[in-house]
């Protein structure tokens, strides 16, 4: 069978990636076209646009590259209609993806989501979209069974994925002498900085984050290397009054972080991550001030990291928008110093990894998807 998949960010390459995996595992003939990134390369099948070409999040970044939203939504649709497949899988992304299931849906494509788009935060009223044109949804956190409920659409609890790649990563995990080893780093306690995915982000956030670099002269940094994002989109940040003390590496997130003291963490899949790797984190964000005055005005929750989103309560400090440095540099202290506060959190890790479960994400919903398409 032909599988098209969408997915338009690094965290949704790894997870559609695993996903194709568990698909040939169900389905051996399974043909695939998506637009992703490598990791899904990876998996065999024909790629249309790269995510790096779609990354694009904020009222102002999406404006400045609408002819490359245009030509992505051209290139997708034309080729959908040419390709015809027996399903279309949208994978989170919501503000191309729930357009495309449209389209899908109206041109008689079978349409399934894997990672729902985050609706429960803002633009609820999404809902009666993707009920409308959207088959099958698979939810990946237990509370989003319940606010699908209030709009009468059964939705496929599957866990979450990032449970999946955790797993799949533990034995590639490096112990401190080891990773110190591998890198040629010396004994100085490391703390991660990981400024995002997308060049918006990294261009907002690294800077705030490596402004604390000075405060810390025992610690050396560590910045994390997006995919897909080349090394001289760094360099310019790494200034020679800082880069003495600040390493960056690519390739290598999980080890970075789980080596870590302490972590600097846009918010994102990557608190996440943090949280799995039991890392002591400071999460932050910074957006265009359109945006941010679009999603004050908007947003409708009390926490905007999934770490305290999914606990129900701050477990990580939140920092938005402005004074990030010195904010950032505070919180960094507190989690180095404080015993009792770095053990309340990697506590409430763990209680954050057992309410998302086992996982298993990836091969329950490869099984539905090939089922549901065996038995049409």
């Amino acid at each position: 069978m032909k599988y098209f998949l969408i997915a338009g960010e690094a965290s949704g390459d790894l997870h559609a990636g695993n996903l194709m995996r568990q698909i040939k595992a169900c389905d051996p003939d399974a043909d695939f076209m998506f637009l992703g990134g490598d990791l899904m390369q990876a998996q065999g099948g024909k790629m249309l646009v790269h995510y790096r070409e779609m990354a694009y999040m904020g009222v102002v970044e999406v404006l400045a590259n609408l002819g490359k939203v245009r030509r992505n939504f051209k290139i997708c649709k034309q080729n959908m209609l040419d390709y015809q497949p027996d399903a279309v899988i949208l994978v989170d992304y919501p503000g191309f993806n729930l357009k495309m299931a449209r389209f899908a849906k109206e041109h008689g494509l079978r349409t399934f989501y894997y990672i729902s788009p985050k609706i429960w935060a803002w633009k609820k009223r999404r809902a009666y979209s993707i009920k409308k044109y959207v088959d099958k949804m698979f939810a990946i956190f237990p509370f989003e069974i319940d606010f699908y409920k209030q709009f009468d659409y059964q939705v496929e609890y599957v866990g979450n994925p990032l449970t999946d790649a955790m797993r799949e990563a533990e034995p590639s995990l490096l112990g401190p002498d080891a990773f110190r080893s591998k890198y040629q780093l010396p004994q100085k306690p490391i703390i991660a900085l990981v400024p995002g995915s997308r060049r918006s982000e990294i261009q907002k956030l690294l800077p705030e984050m490596l402004a604390v670099v000075d405060q810390f002269p025992e610690h050396q940094f560590i910045v994390t290397g997006a995919p897909g994002i080349e090394p001289d989109f760094y360099s310019k940040y790494l200034l020679p009054g800082i880069s003495n003390n600040v390493r960056l590496i690519f390739g290598d997130t999980y080890n970075v972080v789980r080596n870590a003291q302490a972590a600097a963490v846009t918010s994102g899949t990557a608190t996440l991550e943090t949280a799995f790797l039991r890392t002591p984190q400071v999460v932050c964000y910074k957006m265009n001030t359109i945006t941010y005055w679009a999603a004050e005005t908007f947003v409708r929750i009390k926490w905007f990291s999934l770490v305290n989103i999914i606990a129900g309560r701050e477990v990580v400090r939140e920092l938005l928008q402005s004074h990030l440095s010195d904010d950032i540099a505070a919180e960094l202290r507190r989690m180095i110093s404080d015993a009792d506060y770095r053990d309340a959190m990697l506590k409430s890790y763990d209680e954050i990894r057992a309410i998302l479960g086992d996982g298993l994400a990836s091969g329950k919903t490869a099984k539905v998807i090939v089922d549901t398409l065996r038995n049409v």
